[in-house]
Formats: structure tokens, C-alpha cells, sequence
């Protein structure tokens, strides 16, 4: 064979590889090379926010950032519920009377699936194709599908989900093909100046009309709203108009700049927008977009439950403190990396590696913010004094924590009469015998069962409930119900009484303010 055979064999070969590589890729549905490029994160405009609002400036935002807004449909698949059904194989929704009577479970309900579908906004934030949306709009989706502003309703985009985080509610996917006109990217502001009153505009899918805009004030920031795994998160609220498909779609600033993505609503019309809207602000989602591309968003846990409720100037001085600050210890997890190493309810901590605590909103953003596997110092006031100890930090596994909640069995009440207190709108009774077995208490602990609270009482407000065990007031251990009414009764009013409870197993701080 001559040396000019070997080359033009080689080369055919190399043509043969490149060929075969492509036909892999296309059945394999790989995305291309050009769209796998790291994920540039969007820079932030943090310049002070200034200047009038004339007759254009909503008009302006529309135009400028409406391209970036993008129309979601997913489809999936769901096991049927055996029994729900009407005779035409339809599923019978809530107040819903079957047509032809009701479908009575058939063996093999349990193999068979119903094709389930659902709508949603995002927003480009990437010229590769990255777009954000809710993580309830994608999730369990087998087909996700993408539809620009510039795209007729018959034209949709093929799209992969890449990262999703069930805390925030937020999800990264990817279009899969990319249109011929290119894409517009969303712009970024900074949702820490966020205020209530500044004005925002929503902009995104309800009820499938693609591109919809509303316009309203922030109402609240920092309002809480408890997720799916039991964890609280703080959101924006806003009385622009949201509703059933604005899911994902962003909240934007007078600038035209995203500082929230739309993500629930409370309303008492079914679906309806009635102005009480919540997103979560993109200062938290854009920190968390290099783990969303990476496919997993990873956080730190040390094992323990703070106090929800603003310190007052008398709880820190009942704490020893100088002014309200730190995190109150108020229970532990299972497994806490915290207890072990010797953290105790009622603690304050001040200070995590290195870091000055603020609040308890700001432990747990610090603390999850942590590299797990890592050995941290934690400083924190006991007993008004200053200690410093050595805390493990663990990953935080949120789909754990959100079984661990499901199984949650309710508190039981004892059924004997109770005994009154005064002051904190509950009622006591001794811990008997059959009490403490039937809630677990451990032996020579305990001093009192509350087993009634008034509805609107300083105790039901604060979380006490029936079956609560009372263990110790204002940090002393109690042995009896007079003992408890006692320590109760010294506590001034409008002060708050520090409270240990037994509940599920567990200690649970919970303050009270005596009224």
C-alpha cells in the first residue's frame, strides 16, 4: 500500500468517526457542543434606583424586557387513583359528580397512568438557552417545551431540565434548540433594595395568554412562607396581579431588571389573583445558579430549630445580651451535629465561623451557605456567659426532613380535667402515669401537661398546644404542676416566659409573652 493510500484511508476514517459521532449525539438527544458551555451568572445592578415615572416607563419596561419572557408546557405521567374515576375513564375532581356513575377500582389501577399537563412562565438568562422558572412548574415533567415572545402559539422549543432546588422553588433548564433569530437575555437587579412601595411589574403566562403584564407595588419584603420541606423562606410580596401560570415568570423593577421570580399566590377564589402575590428574591436564586447547572444545589445543616419570633430589647436583656441579636436555639433534629457538640436549647449564637450572627434568619442563610464535611467554631451566650464550641457541619438533605415531617404523628391530650393558670390562656394538669407513657416523656422529667390553650391566648399563639409537656420556665427544670404555675406566675407581665416543652419526642423551646 502506498503512502498516499494510507493517508486517504486515514482520512476516511476520521471523516467515518465525525459522521458516527453525529448520528450518535442526534439519537442520544446530547445537546450540542455550543449550547454545554459553562453558564455565565448574570452580573447584578446594584446602583441606587432614581429618577421619575412618566407616561413611558412602563411601556418601556414591556418592550425592553418582554422577549426575555418565555411560555412553558410540560406533560408527564402520574399513577391513577383507584376509584376516581367516572365510567368514561375521566378523572372525578373534587365536588365534581361522576358522568355515568363512579368507576368502582379495577386490579390493575395500580399499572396504569393518566398523561397529566401543565403551564408556566421563565425567563432567559443566557444566550446559550439557560431559562429559570418555578421548580412546581417542571417538576415530574417527562416533556418540557418553550415558546419565545416572537413565536406564533403553534411553534414551541424543545427544552431539558438541568438543576432544580425544592427550598426555593426554583428550577434551570435549557433550550435544546435554539431559533434561528437568536434570544434576548433578562437583565439583573438586586433584590436587597427592594422596599415596600417601590413599584414592579410581572410579566409572564396566566391561563396560557403568553406575555401578560401587571403592574403594582411591593407590599412586603422578608415575609415568610414556609416551604415543602418544613424550612421557612422569606419572599417579596407584591399586589401585581399573579395568577394560575405566572408561575416562573420574573417580577421586575422600574428599570426593567428582574428582582424576583413569581412563584405562588393566596387567594379565596379558587385560582384568582386577589393582589397578595409572593416571589422569591433573585439575590438568593442567582447565588445559587453555578450548583443549579452543576444539577444539584448542596447546603450545609448543623441539626437545629431557631425561634421564628423578632428578639425584643427585654429578651436580650433576659438573655444577657447588649442589644437583640443571634439565634435562640430552640430544638434539635435527629442526628444534630449542633447537640453533639454540646449546643443546648436556649443558647444564643452570636457568631459561625468567623461570621457575626444578626438574626435567625441569618444563621440558617450563614449555615447553609457552609461547606458540609467542615469542623466550624460557634460562639454563643449560655446562662448570660460567652462559649465557644467546635460544630461538624453536615449536608442538608431536604428530602429527609420533608419525610421526617410527613411522619409526624399528631399530639395526643390527656382526657382529665384540667387545671387553670392564669396569664398565658392555657391550662395544666400533673403529669400522671398514663400521661407520661402515653407521650414518652423520659422518666423524672416533666412538671406539668397543658391540655387546653385558648384559641387566641398568648400560649396558642406562640405554638403551644394539648399534649405539650412542660419541662422548664425561664431555664429552671420544673417537677410538678405547681411548680410550673409558680415560675409562670413570677414572670411579669409583658415579659416573655421561656418555655421548654416536651413534644414528639423531642425539647422544643417556645417563648411566650405573659399578657
Amino acid at each position: 500500500m502506498t503512502r498516499k493510500s494510507n493517508v486517504f484511508y486515514a482520512v476516511l476514517i476520521a471523516l467515518a468517526s465525525v459522521v458516527t459521532g453525529m448520528v450518535l449525539a442526534s439519537r442520544l438527544d446530547l445537546t450540542p457542543s455550543s449550547l454545554a458551555r459553562t453558564l455565565n451568572v448574570p452580573a447584578a445592578n446594584s446602583s441606587p434606583i432614581t429618577g421619575p415615572i412618566d407616561a413611558t416607563t412602563f411601556r418601556t419596561i414591556a418592550h425592553e424586557a418582554g422577549p426575555s419572557v418565555v411560555s412553558i408546557r410540560v406533560q408527564g405521567r402520574r399513577p391513577v387513583q383507584a376509584g376516581l374515576e367516572d365510567f368514561f375513564g375521566i378523572p372525578i375532581q373534587p365536588g365534581q359528580s361522576p358522568r355515568g356513575g363512579r368507576r368502582m377500582p379495577q386490579p390493575d389501577d395500580q399499572d396504569r397512568e393518566q398523561l397529566v399537563q401543565g403551564a408556566g412562565s421563565g425567563f432567559i438568562i443566557d444566550k446559550t438557552g439557560y431559562i429559570l422558572t418555578n421548580n412546581h412548574v417542571v417538576e415530574d415533567a417527562d416533556t418540557i417545551e418553550v415558546q419565545l415572545s416572537s413565536m406564533d402559539e403553534f411553534s414551541w422549543l424543545p427544552a431539558k431540565l438541568v438543576g432544580r432546588d425544592t427550598l426555593t422553588d426554583t428550577a434551570l433548564i435549557q433550550l435544546t434548540r435554539l431559533p434561528d433569530g437568536g434570544i434576548t437575555e433578562a437583565k439583573f437587579g438586586d433584590s436587597s433594595q427592594i422596599q415596600p412601595g417601590d413599584w414592579v411589574m410581572a410579566i409572564g403566562n396566566p391561563f396560557q395568554l403568553s406575555n401578560t403584564v401587571t403592574v403594582g407595588v411591593v407590599s412586603a419584603v422578608g415575609r415568610p412562607y414556609q416551604a415543602a420541606s418544613g424550612r421557612w423562606e422569606d419572599m417579596i410580596q407584591t399586589d401585581a396581579a399573579i395568577n394560575r401560570g405566572n408561575s416562573g415568570g420574573p417580577l421586575l423593577n422600574i428599570r426593567g431588571e428582574v428582582v424576583g421570580i413569581n412563584t405562588m399566590i393566596i387567594t379565596d377564589q379558587g385560582s384568582g389573583n386577589v393582589g397578595v402575590g409572593f416571589a422569591v428574591p433573585i439575590n438568593r436564586v442567582r447565588d445559587l445558579l453555578p450548583s443549579l447547572r452543576e444539577g444539584k444545589v448542596t447546603r450545609g445543616r448543623i441539626g437545629v430549630s431557631v425561634l421564628r419570633t423578632p428578639m425584643s430589647k427585654e429578651d436580650a436583656e433576659d438573655l444577657g445580651l447588649p442589644r437583640p441579636m443571634g439565634a435562640v436555639v430552640s430544638g434539635f433534629s435527629a442526628s444534630s451535629s449542633a447537640k453533639a457538640a454540646g449546643v443546648k436549647l436556649n443558647d444564643v449564637i452570636v457568631e459561625f465561623n468567623g461570621k457575626p450572627v444578626k438574626d435567625n434568619n441569618d444563621l440558617v442563610d450563614i449555615v447553609t451557605a457552609t461547606t458540609p464535611g467542615s469542623t466550624v467554631p460557634v460562639k454563643l451566650i449560655r446562662d448570660k456567659k460567652t462559649i465557644t464550641l467546635n460544630v461538624k457541619v453536615d449536608e442538608l438533605d431536604l428530602a429527609a426532613e420533608s419525610s421526617n415531617i410527613a411522619r409526624a404523628e399528631p399530639r395526643s391530650a390527656p382526657r382529665e380535667a384540667p387545671k387553670a393558670t392564669g396569664g398565658f390562656g392555657m391550662t395544666i394538669q400533673e403529669l400522671g402515669p398514663r400521661e407520661r407513657q402515653q407521650l414518652q416523656v423520659p422518666a423524672g422529667r416533666g412538671g406539668a401537661v397543658v391540655v387546653d390553650v385558648q384559641p387566641f391566648g398568648a400560649a396558642g399563639q406562640s405554638g403551644i398546644g394539648a399534649g405539650d409537656v412542660i419541662l422548664s420556665v425561664q431555664g429552671v427544670d420544673v417537677k410538678n404542676a405547681d411548680a410550673v404555675s409558680a415560675a409562670l406566675d413570677a414572670v411579669p407581665s409583658g415579659r416573655s416566659a421561656r418555655i421548654v416543652v416536651w413534644r414528639q419526642g423531642e425539647e422544643v423551646l417556645v417563648p411566650v409573652r405573659k399578657r
